[in-house]
């Protein structure tokens, strides 16, 4: 990227906001823009400088992650969001999901895997951890008697759709699945729209989401 990304990070410990602070630092693209200690602060940052990015930590000491990242999408829609935790907790992904957070990573994530989810909210793209698409995949695949919903919208899909929703799931850009298909940028988009469209979903992480719980991306 050739323009800098605005950042904002939110966590209640000052050894992890420094910490992320001067490591994020080292990228030349990413400049963080302001630091917050809870929920309210983080709101007021972003109202402020409409960062790119938000690097919110799942629990704060004054009011819950849902409404922390709703009021910050609305003092700042642009802003993408997130997740930032050492729980795994299945109970807390779909609802900060569902309120507009665009990716989740654990604590333990790699450095290198931490700037990767930067860049790639900053582009629109989502990204969980491993961990946390199972537990996602987990409670979303339930239905209210427990069993799993056979759900087989994805047999509307084209066999190129289908290799395109296999690499989203996967967590490739658009760049990514560009080249790995011997496509162009604006295909791949057009292609990312249609899958959305069939499937009755809202984003790429509903969309890497149902890949998973659907069987269609293995382990």
């Amino acid at each position: 990227m050739t323009d800098q990304i605005t950042l904002i990070i939110a966590d209640d410990h000052a050894m992890v906001r420094r910490g992320l602070t001067a490591f994020l630092a080292t990228a030349p693209d990413i400049q963080v823009m302001a630091v917050a200690t809870c929920g309210v602060e983080a709101v007021t940052a972003a109202r402020r400088h409409a960062p790119d990015v938000v690097l919110l930590d799942l629990f704060m000491p004054d009011r819950p992650a849902v409404d922390t990242v709703r009021q910050i999408k609305r003092v700042s829609p642009r802003s993408q969001i997130i997740m930032v935790t050492s729980h795994e907790g299945e109970e807390y992904v779909v609802p900060t999901t569902q309120a507009g957070a665009i990716s989740y990573i654990l604590k333990d994530t790699t450095p290198e895997d931490l700037i990767h989810a930067v860049r790639k909210a900053a582009a629109g793209e989502s990204m969980l951890s491993p961990r946390i698409a199972k537990a996602l995949v987990t409670i979303m695949s339930r239905t209210r008697d427990g069993r799993v919903q056979e759900d087989q919208l994805h047999a509307d899909l084209t066999e190129r759709e289908m290799e395109v929703l296999h690499c989203i799931a996967g967590g490739l850009s658009n760049m990514d699945i560009a080249a790995r298909l011997s496509i162009s940028d604006k295909t791949v988009k057009s292609h990312v729209s249609n899958i959305l469209s069939k499937l009755y979903l809202n984003d790429r992480t509903q969309a890497a989401v149902y890949a998973w719980r659907e069987g269609i991306v293995k382990e």
